[in-house]
């Protein structure tokens, strides 16, 4: 699926935005996404050098998964294109509960390195994430609802892009109504 900015939100608009293609595949064990991103270098950062950092202000694509177990929380893999992941879950934006580091290791993510063509950086990233996270022994006969981004808050150029569209004034990922199947 392409990712998609939403062109009513200022931040999108009169700017060259990036490029980004996302492939989900469900196994039992495992959901997983992989990222394809090129992006004009002024959308391009890499600052963040840790886990559960500000992963939004860098390069970053992110996975939003309604908790199959309880459909009133979702969850938010957000990876830099380093492979830093902030991870969190709760019911709402402000009420987020950052996951343990054990929790968060079981996440494999497998990076592609960034290279350069022009005016794009080119690189990509596959998140695997194991069903054991929402306590479930398999994906199997489990619908995922959620929905895939790609932003760089402090990038030169900020962009916001979305798998499913969200209906705001202004950019808002934490927005589980417009969660959609996978």
């Amino acid at each position: 699926m392409l990712l998609r900015p939403n062109m009513n939100w200022l931040a999108n608009q009169n700017i060259d935005l990036p490029s980004v293609l996302a492939e989900t595949e469900i196994s039992s064990d495992f959901f997983t996404v992989t990222f394809t991103v090129e992006e004009p270098s002024d959308c391009f950062r890499a600052e963040v050098k840790e886990d559960n950092g500000h992963s939004w202000e860098d390069s970053c694509v992110e996975i939003f998964l309604q908790n199959p177990v309880n459909p009133g929380e979702y969850f938010n893999f957000e990876t830099t294109c380093r492979g830093h992941l902030l991870a969190a879950k709760g019911p709402d934006r402000n009420n987020r509960s950052i996951l343990s580091d054990t929790e968060i290791k079981s996440v494999i993510r497998t990076k592609q390195l960034a290279s350069i063509a022009g005016n794009l950086v080119c690189w990509g990233m596959t998140v695997q994430i194991p069903a054991s996270i929402f306590g479930l022994k398999s994906f199997e006969s489990v619908t995922l609802k959620g929905n895939l981004y790609k932003c760089a808050d402090k990038a030169k150029t900020p962009h916001y892009l979305s798998a499913f569209e969200i209906d705001t004034e202004k950019p808002d990922f934490h927005r589980p109504e417009f969660f959609r199947e996978f």
